[in-house]
């Protein structure tokens, strides 16, 4: 029978040894929490599958030929990597999500260039942005050092300004009138038109433009290619396959300006999506190639991609029908309607990402800038740093802070306050950008601070000065961290519904918004507004495929995130 020690709190067995109870409980106990907490996530993603897809509504021969074609032989593979290859395992997961992932990347871009900017306007912006860039190296060439430094100031901020910008015009509406009387005696009403046009603004002015489709080949695809080529060069340190491999890229995205047509595809949508999926998985399977190492994982993806035609060939020649799903290309592309059936989410989708732009905009600059601040040039000692100390613990504070707090505050702010309407994309994304924020603000603190202080010192040594050691060392080196942590903040960003209710984004949005001052509806929103309807299809059906969007989404930003931190885990 098990003692105890009074002294030292041990237990200890009838022969004198440490007793592992205490211990074994305590795994038990965390293994059980483990396993309650992955169950009822399980049995809730189950539930709401099961009513976006309906695959009870399916024959039965369509079912069993998905399981042959497809899941048996995944599951099959994927039990041999994880018995003999584990390697391979990694390979075979990531070469297999990446294209998912990238698809659904390539559709944001598509919502970006159809709703945000169009191919004409990119056109316009990355020629105006290449020209600046080359005025400001040129300065630096020309000039040098010999340049002061309010020289070099002025002309970086003056080239992008002139070439995007450009310095607009004014306008005066105002009417002079008597004091007593009231009458107007004079009007003095006039406009300025632009002083001097942007760089940009000419381009778009011309009466011949190319049209949209070789515009994102040219100013899309093509530095992207240009980029791949560079990687490609330097990984294998020779310029030939570097230029193979951006010639292949412009070459396949360069065939949707004649194959997409003859499909029925977009020639647009074609460029888009052979730029944004075919370039990373190149990239990565020529890395697995190169390295050796899980080459048999490539079959993955092949094995599920082949059994996915063989089945889709078998269910057309025997006639079987699928399941009647809720969630289905219909349903991404179409808007809310009064028919379960016809309802979709495709301008609350288009809301969410203008909205998550603006909120990348208006919060990783300032939150890791106040990180950066907080970490490298706040006092630490002397007066000042009692009050330092203060905003930190406050930041750490409203990480805490309810959202809907947060959605008051925007109204209170940015409607009462600053008299924007209620209901657009910049209030929406403003807002959601104050509750993210302290977020941002503390995981780059965490990253800055786990850079070693050996580091700085070192470039201390070498004779930098403290920006040029925060932005040469100490932010490449946290970079990793704050991204991971920013884009889980994002995360909770593009699921957040309370704000949007206070600040009053619509409920039901059947246009998707077309600037960032246009109303907007976002998907947490509309899928509360599906949830009070009293019709079952929409509270079941069209309500669950709207939480599987929305997941879809979360889940590649979390996904990315963990991505990225184990890369650069390896790295190190």
């Amino acid at each position: 029978m098990a003692t105890t020690d009074e002294e030292t709190g041990h237990w200890f067995g009838a022969d004198g040894q440490v007793s592992q109870i205490q211990g074994a409980l305590f795994r038990l106990s965390c293994l059980g929490a483990t396993l309650l907490a992955l169950g009822l996530v399980f049995v809730f993603l189950l539930y709401v599958f099961n009513n976006a897809f309906r695959p009870a509504t399916a024959d039965t021969g369509w079912l069993l030929t998905i399981v042959g074609a497809v899941i048996l032989p995944a599951i099959a593979l994927a039990v041999y990597y994880y018995q003999r290859d584990t390697r391979a395992g990694e390979v075979a997961y990531t070469s297999f999500g990446l294209p998912i992932v990238m698809t659904l990347l390539a559709g944001g871009v598509v919502i970006f260039f159809n709703h945000i900017v169009t191919a004409h306007e990119w056109l316009a912006l990355v020629v105006a942005g290449t020209v600046a860039y080359g005025v400001i190296k040129l300065h630096q060439q020309v000039r040098g050092n010999s340049a002061l430094a309010l020289e070099r100031a002025a002309i970086v901020i003056l080239a992008p300004v002139l070439a995007i910008v450009g310095v607009p015009g004014f306008s005066v509406d105002r009417s002079i009138q008597t004091p007593l009387l009231g009458q107007e005696l004079f009007d003095l009403s006039f406009s300025v038109p632009a002083l001097v046009p942007s760089l940009r603004d000419l381009i778009l002015a011309q009466p011949t433009l190319p049209i949209a489709s070789v515009s994102l080949l040219l100013t899309f695809t093509v530095p992207i290619a240009a980029a791949a080529a560079w990687h490609i060069r330097r990984v294998r340190n020779r310029d030939r396959d570097g230029i193979i491999a951006g010639g292949m890229t412009i070459a396949v995205a360069s065939l949707g300006l004649v194959v997409a047509p003859l499909i029925g595809f977009s020639a647009t949508g074609w460029i888009i999506l052979a730029t944004v999926v075919g370039v990373p998985v190149g990239l990565y399977g020529e890395s697995v190639l190169r390295r050796d190492k899980g080459i048999t994982g490539l079959a993955f993806p092949v094995v599920v991609g082949l059994g996915t035609v063989l089945a889709l060939v078998v269910i057309e020649t025997l006639g079987f029908a699928g399941p009647n799903s809720w969630l289905d290309w219909s349903f991404l592309t179409s808007a809310h309607d009064t028919t379960p059936r016809e309802a979709g989410i495709y301008p609350a989708l288009v809301g969410s990402v203008m909205m998550l732009i603006v909120v990348a905009v208006a919060a990783f600059p300032i939150g890791v800038g106040a990180a950066v601040y907080l970490e490298e040039y706040a006092p630490s000692q002397g007066r000042l740093s009692s009050i330092v100390e203060l905003i930190e613990i406050n930041i750490a504070n409203l990480a805490g802070v309810p959202s809907v707090v947060y959605g008051i505050l925007g109204l209170a702010l940015f409607v009462r306050g600053i008299g924007m309407q209620a209901g657009i994309v910049v209030v929406g994304g403003l807002t959601i950008a104050l509750l993210i924020l302290p977020i941002i603000i503390v995981s780059a603190q965490e990253a800055i601070r786990a850079v070693p202080d050996s580091m700085r010192q070192a470039s201390y040594g070498m004779g930098a000065t403290r920006w040029q050691t925060v932005r040469n060392v100490v932010l490449p080196k946290a970079m990793p961290g704050i991204l991971t942590g920013t884009i889980l903040a994002f995360g909770r960003a593009i699921g957040e519904t309370a704000p949007l209710l206070m600040i009053g984004a619509a409920a039901v949005v059947r246009v998707p918004p077309n600037s960032f001052f246009s109303l907007f509806g976002a998907m947490p929103r509309q899928i509360y507004s599906w949830s009070k309807l009293i019709n079952a299809d929409f509270r079941y059906g069209v309500l669950a495929a709207g939480v599987v969007t929305l997941l879809v989404v979360l889940l590649m930003l979390n996904g990315s995130a963990i991505v990225l931190r184990n890369k650069y885990q390896r790295q190190e």
